[in-house]
């Protein structure tokens, strides 16, 4: 049961002080819990416990399973192979590596070239003299000729990844 301080004091006449018997800490008020949703099917509820042992070769394979796995437990991983159902696995490809942080990092950088020359558009437009304008502008420009450059490595590097991992057609 929750205790709610405030609330009782809220239903307090003013001035009126709670007697020794009735401390604040010993009031109860009702707090609304968030509890789990009912299922629609009782079926698929896990409600019966069964242990079993293993050896360690055994356990080793089921936390191998676990670790490669969308399991979050070995528990789940024994299930669904008594269930014969389809465990996912996710393997790292090591050679992706390089070129992954690569795509981050040009993306990154394309992320604040954008940024800057959204900020240098909001200037010209801000200004009235045409020399500021033109500074502007050429400003501008460089941004756009950075972006290009970053866009020319980015096609690149998705053409090898194409070629690597693409269907020749």
């Amino acid at each position: 049961m929750y205790f709610c301080t405030q609330k009782y004091l809220a239903s307090l006449p003013v001035g009126a002080l709670p007697r020794n018997s009735q401390s604040l800490e010993n009031r109860p008020c009702k707090v609304e819990k968030m509890a789990r949703k009912p299922t629609a099917n009782k079926e698929e509820l896990l409600v019966h416990l069964i242990t079993i042992r293993v050896s360690d070769a055994t356990l080793k394979r089921l936390e191998k399973l676990l670790i490669d796995s969308s399991c979050r437990s070995v528990g789940e991983v024994a299930r669904k192979l008594l269930n014969k159902e389809r465990i996912n696995c996710f393997y790292r490809d090591a050679s992706m590596a390089g070129p992954m942080e690569e795509l981050a990092l040009i993306r990154k950088e394309l992320k604040s070239i954008g940024i800057n020359i959204n900020q240098q558009t909001r200037y010209f437009n801000a200004v009235k003299s045409p020399a500021e304008k033109r500074f502007h502008s050429e400003r501008t420009v460089e941004l756009l000729v950075k972006a290009d450059a970053k866009m020319e490595r980015l096609f690149a590097l998705i053409a090898k990844l194409a070629e690597k991992w693409l269907p020749r057609s």
